[in-house]
């Protein structure tokens, strides 16, 4: 789980800080801020896996905050999991219409909270049970920063890795370059939309000396999509 990245969005110094050591104990990387408005300022500047968010926050609630970043494209699958105080029923039902993955009442256990990013984590693809991401017989293994395709490994740089590893994380979906900008290389770096195109290339010439190079499918006018299905 290394590779994955947590935002933890908590007012409370306390409860900001255990949850840190929580997740960080379970070898997840993280990122912690206190407010709606720095929650903001973070996701421009850094790649998220999943957004652990308190429900009252100073400003901008977590429920809001939750609603627009679930009505914007660049964050509607973002999984973002409630902490709240709230556990009537409306509130959670509440909290789930508004578009959160799931929902934990405080006080939790490290242990039940953990589980539930884990069951968060798979059910959006991004965490399987061996650590692995496997499409056909292609291959990505994070932790070890390994590609292989039938067992045998492919020489990518860390850009590539990266796309790789989005591409196998989201498969069947069309991505345009500025969102494929956004999500591999990050909000805050400016890097022109045709760089895309090059890493594409090159990805595509290193699956073509395996015939796999139409893995990686050009939707024409609009961007790219990773798929076993031509």
């Amino acid at each position: 789980m290394s590779n994955l990245n947590v935002l933890v969005v908590e007012d409370e110094d306390a409860i900001r800080e255990m949850l840190v050591m929580v997740l960080e104990q379970a070898s997840f990387k993280v990122l912690a801020v206190a407010s709606a408005e720095q929650a903001r300022e973070s996701l421009a500047d850094n790649m998220v896996d999943l957004i652990l968010l308190d429900w009252m926050l100073p400003g901008i609630s977590g429920a809001e905050l939750a609603r627009r970043l679930k009505s914007e494209p660049g964050y509607k699958d973002l999984p973002i999991i409630l902490l709240t105080a709230r556990g009537e029923e409306e509130d959670k039902i509440r909290g789930l219409e508004i578009g959160a993955d799931d929902y934990i009442t405080k006080p939790f256990s490290p242990r039940e909270l953990i589980a539930r990013i884990k069951a968060v984590m798979r059910r959006s693809g991004k965490l399987s049970e061996s650590g692995q991401l496997s499409i056909g017989d292609l291959t990505l293994d994070a932790e070890q920063h390994k590609l292989t395709i039938d067992g045998r490994s492919l020489e990518v740089s860390p850009t590539e890795f990266r796309l790789m590893q989005f591409f196998m994380t989201n498969p069947d979906k069309v991505y345009s370059r500025t969102h494929l900008l956004d999500q591999v290389w990050g909000r805050s770096v400016y890097i022109e939309e045709r760089t895309v195109d090059v890493h594409i290339r090159r990805l595509r010439k290193i699956l073509a000396e395996y015939g796999r190079e139409e893995l990686i499918q050009t939707v024409r006018g609009f961007g790219y999509r990773f798929s076993l299905v031509n």
